[in-house]
């Protein structure tokens, strides 16, 4: 079988290599144009890129995929089945309708719960005690195609966005391969009609915390938000980055600093309060929170700002 493949992040990465080391033919890999990144902002391959050149895959990276003419080098591929994940650009009814089996698409939620562009993020910050990865033939709405293999996985108290991907990925790579042993075998079944919410995209301006929220939401933030884009609360106009955070009994207005101590800075909430133990400043490294509170006290009594502010 010859599998053209789709997508851009390490995510998708971890399916290449699996399906790669599997045996199977990949005649192209779409993934995105590179982009900036760093203190330099030089151009970057994606990790898609990188292991397709080590592997000697013809690589395209079109901007979008509207225009009939971006459609030749998959034409001329002449993939029976198109794999997809993470690849970051729609695909329209033309590009489905390309390869002989059609497209699938590895989504890393239960679907149809957590359809869109962060499952994994919002799985953790809803508190969902566990998640998994569908394989599902693609069709123009988002994430509404039917399924045609399902595996899960418990959602651990420690888990953030990072260890979740890391797991996701692997899952992924696993049921991936499975599905293109099955095809054309495989009977799709329709997503339920009930249970459907979208994982909208994870933006910058939902990294502050609200102090009025719960202990236990506020924690699940830290960790969903963890790599990306991070927790950050702001403390005498400083805004410090929270990476560990746990939720504990207390009481308090929220914001203010209820204990501050090598086993962590003790913060009141809404509901209960919570401990940061990983903090970063400004221009600093991810620090404990003893080591942090040597390069910047924090005293019982202070008072974070609230979000916005």
């Amino acid at each position: 079988m010859r599998v053209a493949f789709a997508g851009t992040p390490e995510f998708a990465r971890v399916a290449l290599e699996a399906i790669l080391d599997a045996g199977f033919e990949v005649p192209l890999v779409l993934t995105q144009p590179d982009r900036p990144a760093g203190r330099g902002m030089q151009l970057h391959a994606s990790p898609v890129k990188q292991l397709a050149l080590s592997r000697g895959i013809a690589v395209d990276q079109p901007e979008r995929l509207k225009d009939p003419a971006t459609h030749a080098p998959l034409l001329a591929a002449a993939a029976d089945v198109l794999v997809v994940a993470a690849y970051g650009l729609i695909l329209p009814q033309a590009v489905l309708d390309i390869p002989r089996l059609g497209c699938i698409n590895i989504h890393a939620s239960l679907l149809p719960r957590w359809r869109g562009a962060a499952p994994i993020q919002r799985a953790i910050e809803a508190g969902d005690p566990e998640t998994g990865v569908a394989i599902m033939r693609m069709e123009a709405g988002l994430d509404t195609g039917p399924m045609l293999l399902v595996d899960r996985l418990p959602i651990a108290a420690t888990d953030t966005a990072a260890t979740l991907h890391d797991k996701l990925a692997v899952l992924g790579g696993r049921l991936i391969v499975e599905a293109l042993r099955k095809l054309p075998q495989l009977a799709p079944a329709l997503q339920p009609e009930e249970g459907v919410t979208y994982a909208r995209k994870i933006e910058k301006a939902e990294a502050a915390l609200d102090w009025r929220r719960p202990a236990a939401e506020l924690a699940r933030q830290v960790r969903a938000f963890n790599p990306f884009p991070g927790s950050v609360a702001t403390l005498r106009q400083t805004a410090v980055k929270l990476w560990q955070a746990q939720a504990e009994a207390g009481n308090g207005a929220p914001g203010t600093v209820l204990a501050s101590g090598a086993d962590g800075i003790l913060v009141a909430c809404g509901e209960g309060a919570l401990r940061l133990t990983e903090l970063q400043k400004p221009g600093g490294k991810r620090l404990c929170a003893g080591d942090f509170l040597r390069g910047f006290p924090v005293a019982a009594g202070e008072v974070f700002a609230p979000a916005g502010d």
